[in-house]
């Protein structure tokens, strides 16, 4: 399988918990910052958009997200 390449404000998911951080293995944040060859600084929002967690990650611990090209739907 491919890897695919994670870019600058993409949705990435943990692929392993990061229990020092108090993370959990498909907790969802955004890249914010590129800092090397496949090391991200991302953050992590609650559902009110307060931000609780950044962190420099390397790519073997992100999941990259996408929606297949289909926009995403929100629920009511």
């Amino acid at each position: 399988m491919a890897k695919r390449k994670i870019k600058l404000l993409s949705t990435v998911a943990l692929s392993e918990d990061l229990p020092g951080r108090k993370l959990k293995r498909g907790e969802v944040g955004t890249v914010v910052e590129v800092l090397a060859a496949d090391v991200y600084e991302v953050e992590f929002y609650d559902e009110d958009g307060q931000s609780y967690a950044e962190l420099a990650l390397r790519g073997d611990q992100l999941i990259p997200l996408h929606n297949h090209g289909e926009p995403l739907k929100i629920a009511v």
